[in-house]
């Protein structure tokens, strides 16, 4: 049996939308910053941090030192779930937007190698981990900021704006590489990649000015008045839900996998294998993810009406369905247009279906005093798994000559279908958890 708190905090539907806007907005500055490493490590860190390299070989240094960055998300989610379950939500988004802010500046005033030799990639790397440390605190706290300010029948809704705020930056990051890929490639290498990245430190500042005007969660502030924060939320956290934290982790999967296909590993597929443009792939890139800044709260909303599980589950079976179909038409084709509809479908359609209840689904998995802890902990160590290496796996895939259709469908099936057994078991009767009249719940 464990303590909970009571059933029914006071909501402000005013502050619920201010927090779920201020959530949006900050989530979606810090997500610009981590997608523009990514966008960069498909088209400019290849060449400038890690040089000697073929063009493919390049890629898979480059996105090495993008997977390191998801390294770091589990232990800034412990770090930031621990003190958001003992200190509040709030400050925690503050902590958490500054840091990224202030690793992508740096980024882009990086010397390259041919400047400061193997010293730039170090560096390159080490800010790269400052950006995952941030990150994988700012999921957890924007989420419960939004879920716990709502009322139950809204929370789908409520934290999927904090989803949506992933491809809401993925798109700014596109549009900003976009408009300076077009530069030439000399002046693209030497100066124009770093604007973007410096741009951060005005979003950075808008995103602030956004958080401060919020105000701490009424279920965080229930806990707290009544003394029952845990003095090691993470440790507490498993120690209540072993099982739920691992069935975090393993809905995970296929969603993230999903999203860096066609957000970051479409780059270099594109553009080497298909031999497309690279402005025209980065707009198919910016429409899909602009697309699903509306999906992602179309499907969470369903999922308050007909359930996560319902939602959530077709959206992974839709993932698997579509591997096959996604390569062998790609490769048959070598067309922008064949690669822009079908990207559409992969983006803006099914993967809203698995990303857009994860959060709530998440939040409701946990009991408010470790929940920060304890969902950061499944969401950030299912992104290391599912998006930390997609991009390597699927380009080193890739370097197998075997041929996409070939190589990369299986692996998409098989995270498809441990997703799909962790989410229905998820799902199951007993792994919500609810606050009761007696204020004490039996969950694993």
């Amino acid at each position: 049996m464990m303590s909970s708190v009571p059933a029914a905090p006071a909501y402000s539907p005013a502050m619920a939308r201010r927090v779920i806007f201020a959530s949006f907005i900050g989530t979606t500055v810090e997500w610009y910053d981590f997608f523009l490493y990514g966008t960069a490590s498909a088209l400019v860190f290849n060449t400038l941090f890690f040089p000697g390299f073929s063009s493919l070989a390049g890629t898979i240094a480059a996105f090495g030192a993008f997977a390191a960055g998801f390294l770091a998300r589990p232990i800034g989610g412990i770090v930031f779930g621990h003190f958001g379950d003992k200190v509040g939500r709030k400050s925690m988004l503050i902590y958490s937007l500054v840091g990224m802010g202030a690793a992508t500046v740096a980024i882009g005033l990086l010397p390259s190698y041919a400047q400061v030799g193997v010293l730039a990639p170090i560096l390159l790397v080490v800010f790269r981990l400052i950006q995952g440390f941030a990150v994988g605190g700012e999921w957890g706290g924007a989420v419960l900021m939004s879920v716990e300010h709502s009322p139950e029948n809204k929370r789908g809704l409520a934290g999927s704006w904090t989803q949506a705020g992933s491809p809401a930056g993925l798109v700014l990051a596109t549009i900003a590489f976009g408009a300076f890929a077009s530069l030439p490639q000399e002046q693209f290498l030497s100066w124009g990649w770093r604007i973007p990245f410096l741009l951060s430190a005005v979003l950075v500042i808008v995103g602030l000015v956004i958080r401060l005007r919020i105000i701490e969660s009424p279920e965080f502030q229930e806990v707290k008045e009544a003394g029952k924060q845990s003095k090691l939320p993470i440790l507490d956290a498993i120690r209540k839900h072993p099982l739920n934290i691992l069935l975090a982790i393993g809905s995970c999967l296929a969603p993230f996998v999903n999203f860096y296909l066609f957000a970051t590993f479409i780059l270099t597929y594109g553009t080497v294998t298909l031999g497309l443009d690279r402005g025209a792939v980065l707009a198919i890139v910016a429409v899909a993810g602009a697309i699903e800044v509306g999906t992602i709260p179309l499907a969470a909303s369903l999922s308050d009406r007909i359930g996560r599980r319902k939602v959530f589950l077709t959206g992974a079976v839709l993932f698997a369905a579509f591997a096959y179909p996604f390569f062998i038409i790609n490769d048959a084709n070598h067309s922008i247009w064949v690669l822009a509809i079908s990207s559409l479908i992969g983006l803006s359609i099914i993967h809203p279906l698995m990303y857009g209840p994860m959060a709530t689904l998440f939040a409701e998995m946990f009991s408010p005093e470790v929940r920060y802890s304890g969902a950061s902990l499944g969401y950030q160590v299912g992104a290391i798994l599912g998006g930390g290496f997609a991009p390597l796996i699927l380009t080193s895939l890739l370097a197998t000559g075997l041929g996409a259709a070939t190589v990369l469908p299986p692996y998409l099936i098989v995270v498809s279908i441990l997703t799909f057994i962790a989410v229905f078991f998820a799902t199951r009767p007993g792994r919500k958890w609810v606050a009761t009249p007696t204020e004490s719940k039996t969950h694993a």
